[in-house]
């Protein structure tokens, strides 16, 4: 009689393997994905901070100036938009879709010591920078005492 090894958990380990397989068959092909599906999506940022400012950079590929919004309120600054789905034209149809689509936002606290009025924006080849200029520092104040 020969000893073997019994792993106790090995046939449900091939049967999820099975249940992942199907699943990955089922939805590999199909020609919508969560980046084509209408809801909410996020740029990537970068945010850079200099001496003098702030820089936030938001890649917004394929997007024009019009289809973004950029609003400052309550020391929070707000970028949000929508980048549309484009449909093939008649006769073509897709193979793969990754790029997102929808609408999007994105909220940025600023620190009290931005000049708020001072923000800017500019959006060239996708890439929208934002500059957020730093006040003065607030200096402390020394304050003379008098007799009475």
């Amino acid at each position: 009689m020969d000893l073997v090894r019994w792993e106790p958990f090995d046939g449900l380990t091939r049967f999820q393997s099975r249940i992942n397989e199907l699943f990955d068959e089922a939805f590999s092909g199909s020609r919508m994905s969560p980046a084509t599906t209408p809801g909410w999506w996020y740029p990537p940022v970068d945010i850079l901070e200099s001496r003098d400012a702030y820089l936030i950079r938001a890649e917004l590929p394929g997007m024009k100036k019009e289809d973004v919004s950029l609003q400052v309120q309550d020391s929070t600054l707000t970028l949000s938009g929508e980048r549309r789905f484009d449909e093939p034209a008649t006769g073509v149809e897709y193979h793969r879709i990754e790029r997102a689509a929808g609408k999007f936002s994105r909220s940025f606290y600023l620190p009290q010591t931005v000049k708020q009025d001072g923000i800017s924006a500019t959006f060239k080849n996708g890439i929208l920078e934002v500059h957020v200029p730093k006040a003065e520092e607030a200096k402390p104040k020394q304050i003379a005492i008098t007799m009475n």
